[in-house]
């Protein structure tokens, strides 16, 4: 009897995918989240990171980091609920309410497993959530775990969410979520618009702040507070992973809903908890947040500056409010075009294309630190310029 290979199909799709030109692979990077990073022994100029701030190698985190790392050890040994929990961990999470204005706040180990348990375990078969067409991954995720009917409105249409929330029929608990930041377009949600929908129709509102924490905000804490809102949104994640510049993700709001989260959700119940090193850096990164307002400023200036310079160079820049610079480019061969000839002029930005934007809508996602400076912007620019032009005569000579 001959025997098959019942991952045969795996080579098929494999084919489709390079075929739509949507194959990807990894670029080894051998040096921190600096400005400029080293691929295969080049330097490049990072335009591609969300480490917004520049914290991921700051001598303050990173000496932070490394004493935690040499008391507590590299792991933390088990879930929360076993023997994962240490003060380092109670420290954190009293730091985050602090700077969420929150009574209390409840660490993941990441954004993605914060997104998708807590959305689980507010709703399920019976409610309705109503999403934000271009949320997350980890909120679309989320809201099919939880088995609850889910309703799309279209992107920062609050009136259709109005719309959608009034006609809504049936009981159930009512769940809005959306992004502040969204990370593909870098726009930004009206929460006082969100908040008076939730507010009129009782629903529950829980907002994502991964792209808008540290970078956004009198104090960096982020959309709710740019807002003023930050008493009105009852569930707020965030994450740890980007302009903080460690790893691991959070939900802060009332004690009584994380005396909840600890006690249902199953992506903080069974997972291990997150290391002590990371756990100091995200200490000492929040503080220094807080305590560098000018971090802010400088990078909204240097994001003001690129976002003219490609403008004027014909580049069609879609409107944001972040430290995210979408360029789009349209298909997917275009747009790895001109990745690889930004990449050829030394600067790593890669091609964004399905299943991270929609179909026709590939782009350049440029990302800024507050650790970059004028020169690097400049020179970004200037390999901006030249990639078009090469990528330009490129198409030229094939007709």
């Amino acid at each position: 009897m001959e025997s098959s290979d019942s991952l045969e199909w795996i080579e098929d799709e494999l084919r489709a995918i390079r075929g739509k030109n949507l194959f990807r692979m990894l670029t080894e990077i051998a040096s921190g989240q600096s400005p400029e990073i080293l691929i295969g022994g080049k330097k490049h100029i990072l335009l591609a990171s969300n480490n917004y701030m520049g914290l991921s190698t700051d001598p303050r985190v990173v000496q932070a980091a490394a004493e935690a790392l040499a008391k507590y050890g590299t792991g933390s040994g088990g879930s929360r609920l076993v023997s994962g929990s240490s003060d380092l961990h109670a420290e954190l999470e009293r730091k985050i309410a602090e700077f969420k204005s929150t009574e209390a706040a409840i660490l993941f180990s990441s954004g993605y497993l914060a997104n998708v348990g807590t959305i689980a375990a507010l709703v399920g078969e019976g409610d309705t959530v109503f999403s934000d067409e271009l949320n997350h991954a980890s909120i679309i995720d989320g809201c099919r775990l939880s088995r609850a009917r889910v309703e799309v409105y279209p992107h920062l249409d609050t009136d259709s969410l109005d719309r959608m929330v009034s006609r809504s029929r049936g009981g159930g608990k009512k769940l809005i979520v959306t992004d502040t930041v969204f990370s593909m377009d870098g726009d930004l949600a009206d929460l006082r618009e969100v908040c008076e929908v939730s507010e009129r129709h009782g629903c529950m509102l829980m907002v994502d702040e991964a792209h808008a924490m540290g970078v956004l905000g009198e104090k960096g804490s982020g959309a709710t507070e740019h807002f003023g809102v930050e008493d009105r949104v009852p569930v707020v994640m965030g994450t740890l992973s980007k302009a903080v510049g460690s790893l691991g993700g959070y939900v802060a709001g009332s004690r009584s809903l994380v005396d909840f989260i600890r006690n249902r959700v199953r992506s903080y119940i069974f997972d291990t908890s997150l290391p002590a090193a990371s756990l100091a850096a995200s200490i000492e990164a929040i503080g220094i947040i807080e305590g560098e307002p000018q971090r802010r400023k400088h990078l909204k200036d240097l994001v003001d500056t690129f976002k003219v310079g490609l403008c004027d160079m014909g580049f069609n820049v879609l409107p944001s409010q972040s430290a995210i610079v979408p360029v789009l480019t349209g298909e997917p061969e275009a747009t790895l075009e001109l990745a690889s000839a930004l990449r050829k002029r030394g600067i790593y930005t890669p091609a964004v294309r399905p299943p991270s934007v929609p179909a026709g809508k590939c782009r350049i996602r440029a990302s800024l630190m507050a650790t970059h400076t004028e020169d690097h912007i400049s020179r970004a620019l200037e390999g901006f310029g030249a990639a078009a032009e090469f990528v330009k005569s490129s198409l030229l000579r094939r007709r």
